[in-house]
């Protein structure tokens, strides 16, 4: 626990993993249960929240595809005032709080109140969709490293598939929040010298009842994605292990042209 040992309230930061209940820590689920408030995304949280008593106030902060239902200073100024009250706060994040979740902007709001907060890892989205489909993201002899990338990017920036790196098969590239990036992943490694019939993998809403896993050409990507159910979270993995996927795979894009 970081800040005021001596403060009454305190937050927790809290991975929800990638939406299965059955897949947060111990620790995870207790923390949960014995907040007074919730603080919640809009993804990854439904089937977790359930669980909780009912004694305990529910408050969506979430972001859905540019969407939010509270700005980012409100969410800081939020959690600074519900633990300067003595409130214990959960801070659920989906997948793991310290990887794409904005983390640094709300402890650093806390640590200028000396209010104390801990972090409770969750299982990330890149873990949970490589599961799912029976990969491994680091095969011996196929990928010498893995990297998660975000797709996202300020508004009006293209994305660069080369300068995120992307562009090396024998790198294993995780790429979240991929929706908006995945026409300019198709055509971008494309133009480097990958064949169009380069396969990607596509997993959206990995874990979850509702998960749908895709196999795509790079020529093909832009298509499958936006097929997709426009509300799913999903990531792209990209790189030299997923070619033997396809065979695992129930739904495939591979068409050429």
């Amino acid at each position: 626990m970081t800040g005021n040992p001596h403060a009454t309230g305190a937050v927790s930061f809290i991975g929800a993993g990638p939406g299965d209940p059955e897949l947060l820590t111990v620790r995870a689920m207790r923390r949960l249960q014995h907040a007074d408030i919730v603080l919640h995304d809009a993804l990854g949280t439904v089937q977790i929240l359930d669980l909780l008593p009912e004694s305990v106030r529910r408050i969506n902060v979430g972001k859905r595809a540019g969407r939010h239902a509270m700005p980012q200073e409100e969410i800081n100024r939020l959690l600074v005032n519900l633990a300067s009250r003595g409130k214990r706060v959960a801070r659920l994040k989906g997948g793991d709080p310290v990887i794409f979740g904005r983390l640094d902007e709300e402890m650093t709001a806390l640590a200028e109140a000396d209010i104390p907060y801990e972090i409770v890892p969750g299982i990330t989205a890149a873990s949970a969709a490589a599961a799912s489909a029976g990969l491994s993201l680091t095969m011996r002899g196929v990928a010498r490293r893995v990297q998660f990338v975000t797709g996202h990017t300020r508004k009006g920036e293209p994305f660069d598939p080369v300068a995120a790196g992307l562009a090396d098969p024998a790198v294993t590239s995780v790429v979240y929040m991929a929706r908006g990036a995945a026409s300019a992943i198709g055509t971008g490694l494309i133009d480097a010298g990958w064949p169009g019939t380069t396969p990607v993998l596509i997993v959206a809403s990995a874990s979850q009842p509702d998960e749908v896993r895709v196999v795509a050409s790079l020529n093909r990507l832009k298509h499958a994605v936006a097929a997709l159910p426009p509300d799913a979270p999903l990531v792209l993995i990209v790189g030299n292990i997923v070619p033997g996927t396809c065979a695992r795979i129930c739904s495939c894009e591979l068409a050429a042209h």
